[in-house]
This record gives structure tokens, sequence and C-alpha cells, in this order.
């Protein structure tokens, strides 16, 4: 089969610098992208349907004072639909419009496919609630491929960097609440040792917003989840997107990312065909 191309990102809400230019700027480069899954932050509800006409629509379960929320979009229709609404501690009420959608998919030629569009808060200072956020979506992927095996995608703007908790637990690096996942690093695994950041005070629209301090940080990610022997989805390519727009300024405080990826050669877990082994042919 074909890869299938997954899109996430975070479109600054239209109220801010010139929403209506950004807008059209974020729309052009979706149609050309051509993405089969995608997730979007900080959009309203209603323009959702232009900027990604023909895909079918999963909203996120809360919505903003100013209208802002998340969408998951797909090119196939939905088969389940999950919401979660993340309030795990009375701190994190705080972030009004934080969730996860948790969608299955029938993939043609790949089969069942589970997408956990996960938006945690973003306070620099909550780390302890994107840690419990994490482990609630992750348990909830986790019952899902129990019940009936699938490959599994995790994406969004998860507002940590890869040195966070939340974001060690998710790539396996380390346990949180008895819990440990196994989730694959798209922008890792094409790009080992390169920073990625998604989330720069180099982007001007960073620069002129509400954290113009903030170092170079990488945020935003398509994780794919793994088992024992490693993703049962191949990363065919993963790239930094909505670099540019209007007089060269991207159209988001965000870079997106966009991630082909493929069903492998052979599902992790075997040995291949080709492998010969030590003495058989008399060495």
């Amino acid at each position: 089969m074909s890869p299938i191309r997954i899109v996430t990102l975070n479109a600054l809400s239209p109220q801010y610098a010139d929403g209506p230019r950004r807008r059209a700027a974020v729309r052009a480069e979706l149609r050309g992208l051509d993405a089969d899954v995608v997730a979007l932050q900080e959009v309203v509800r209603d323009e959702v349907a232009d900027l990604v006409p023909g895909h079918h629509l999963a909203p996120h379960p809360a919505v903003a004072a100013d209208g802002s929320t998340a969408v998951l979009a797909s090119r196939w229709p939905f088969v389940r639909v999950h919401r979660l609404d993340l309030d795990v501690t009375p701190r994190a009420r705080e972030f009004r419009w934080g969730g996860t959608v948790v969608a299955e998919l029938d993939v043609p030629g790949l089969g069942r496919l589970v997408v956990a569009h996960h938006k945690p808060c973003f306070q620099l200072g909550f780390e302890r609630e994107r840690e419990l956020q994490a482990v609630a979506t992750a348990e909830l992927v986790e019952r899902l491929v129990a019940e009936r095996p699938a490959h599994a995608v995790l994406l969004g703007d998860l507002d940590a960097t890869p040195d966070a908790a939340s974001i060690r637990f998710l790539t396996g690096r380390q346990s949180l609440e008895g819990l440990s996942v196994s989730y694959h690093d798209a922008w890792e695994t094409a790009h080992p040792g390169e920073p990625g950041h998604t989330f720069t005070p180099a982007n001007p629209l960073v620069a002129a917003g509400d954290m113009p301090l903030v170092r170079p940080r990488r945020i935003d990610y398509v994780l794919v989840r793994g088992t024992s022997h490693g993703p049962t989805l191949r990363v065919d390519g993963c790239e930094l997107a909505f670099t540019g727009g209007p007089d060269g300024v991207p159209p988001s405080d965000h870079l997106g990312l966009v991630a082909d990826l493929a069903l492998p050669d052979r599902p992790p877990g075997a040995f291949g065909d080709g492998f010969v082994r030590r003495g058989a042919s008399g060495g």
C-alpha cells in the first residue's frame, strides 16, 4: 500500500496576527500536502471543513471562550470516536480547551488504525498534569488495542520537550503511575540528533506572542506505537511543515509536522527469510 500521510499543526487562534491571511496560507499548504489524517489545534470548529474539505471531522470535547479548540480530520470515516476531557487535577481545569480524541479507523490496505489527538495543558509549570494526561490517553489506546489489534498513532501539540517526563513516558524511556508504553518519535526516527524545533523565538509570531523569552523547543509530535519488538508502522519520512507564509513568515507560532507512515516489509518480532545462520553454509 502507499504510505499514509499524517499532519499536525497548532494553527494559532484566528483572532491573533491577521488571522484570515494566515488561514489562507494554512489552507493552501494543507491542500498541497493532501494528508490522510490531520490534527489541528487552536482552530474554530466552523473553519475546519474549509481547511480540510472532504475529510471527516472529530472535534475535541472542550472549547475556549474565544472559540478555540482542536479537531481531528480523516480521509476515511471514523468507526468509533472516544473523548477524554483530561481534567486530571483541579489545576488542569485552568486550561479550558484541553482534551483528547481517540478515533478508530479502518484504512484500506493497512487495516485498523487508532489515532489519538492529544492536547494536554500548555502551562510551563504543569508537567505533573501533562504526565497524568499522557497516562490517561495511553491507557485508553492500550484498552482499544487489547480489544482488537491495531496500529496506533499519537500526535498533536504536546507542549513538552523530548526530555520532559510526559514525553519520556510516551517514548518508553520511563514509566509513570505504574504504566509503561513505547511510542516511536517520527521526527527522531527520520532526523536522529536534529533538534526539529517547532516553537522558537526565531519565528516572528513567537517573538511577538505571549511567550517571547522561551528557548527554542520541539513540542509537536507524531508518535507511532510499538510492540515489544518496535513500531508496527515504518516512518518513511517526517518533515517540518508550515515554515513559510505571508511575507515569508510562518502562518502560525508553531511549525507543523508531516509524516509518511507505511506497513513494514515484515512485522517486528521475527527474523527475515534472508537470515543465514552461522555455519549453515559450511563456513
